[in-house]
């Protein structure tokens, strides 16, 4: 997975929509650029990103071109953001125990110089 292709594409509306479009079905690149008020071939290069990051293949049957969602990279994406949460998670909940420490150690001074 190149997770930075993955964020770069999913970073823009469009490209979001389309992917929002086919995920209840295949449909042909005409059909996906129709809502747009963008050129095709500036459909296209939005397309060509989603493709470069592996979010949606193209089948051709004659002189159609259907794309599909693909669901690898969803998967891979997620747990890269579980994984990441849980690493922070950890690291501040580490944080967290030695400020409480810390802030224990010093109320214990304040109360034995009263």
């Amino acid at each position: 997975m190149d997770l930075d292709d993955t964020l770069v594409a999913l970073a823009d509306e469009t490209r979001r929509s389309i992917l929002k479009r086919l995920a209840s079905g295949e449909a042909r690149v005409t059909e996906l650029a129709a809502p747009f008020d963008i050129s095709l071939n500036s459909v296209s290069k939005h397309i060509r990103l989603l493709e470069r990051a592996g979010l949606v293949s193209r089948r051709v049957a004659g002189r159609d071109h259907f794309l599909a969602l693909e669901k690898k990279p969803f998967d891979e994406l997620t747990q890269w953001m579980h994984d990441t949460r849980e690493f922070w998670n950890s690291r501040l909940d580490i944080l967290e125990a030695t400020l409480r420490a810390e802030d224990a150690i010093a109320k214990a001074k304040k109360g034995k110089r009263k």
